[in-house]
């Protein structure tokens, strides 16, 4: 089965693909990580100049990841594992190539609280400067989520408070897919 994880950033996607793979009713389970699949280099993707003129990829645009990648790799890892988990913004717009069993979380966050653990995980522990930051989030992210990430919450089968602990959302998680599958039979 996919299992996607679409939210905004911080919101505690990857926490929450720890604390699924932790908890799986049945192994194996692989994690692919959106963040993986954006493009590198300005031939694909949007680009755009910073302050100073260089080019950056703007990573809260769908268009920036590599889906037909994901797709492909995700392909590979539903060939052995049962469970292939897909976290990042744009994890819902993932379209293997084969058929397969799918079900997409929403990871819900208030925008204060996921600016807030942006800055504590790139400008706290990985030293990204916080005025950069702040003004890429003022003037593209938070846009870029009302556009591209929000709209997806409505397409998803569960939307999960992420305010609560990772393991609790993990089990509402498996709780809905179980529940699922025993309703439907798949």
């Amino acid at each position: 089965m996919l299992l996607t994880l679409t939210g905004g950033a911080g919101a505690g996607k990857t926490t929450l693909a720890a604390a699924l793979v932790e908890t799986a009713p049945r192994t194996p389970v692989q994690v692919l990580h959106g963040d993986d699949y954006y493009f590198t280099t300005p031939e694909r993707g949007i680009w755009a100049p910073d302050d100073a003129g260089i080019p950056r990829l703007d990573v809260g645009d769908p268009r920036s990841m590599d889906t037909d990648r994901l797709g492909r790799d995700a392909d590979a890892a539903l060939a052995t594992a049962a469970y292939v988990i897909v976290d990042g913004m744009f994890a819902h717009h993932i379209v293997p190539g084969t058929a397969h069993a799918r079900f997409d979380v929403f990871v819900d966050l208030p925008a204060d609280l996921r600016l807030a653990r942006k800055i504590r995980r790139k400008c706290l522990s990985e030293g990204f400067p916080l005025d950069v930051l702040l003004r890429n989030y003022v003037e593209h992210r938070r846009d870029a989520h009302t556009r591209h990430v929000e709209p997806v919450r409505h397409a998803c089968d569960l939307v999960v408070d992420a305010t609560l602990d990772p393991h609790g959302m993990a089990r509402e998680v498996w709780s809905a897919i179980s529940n699922r599958a025993a309703t439907h039979g798949s």
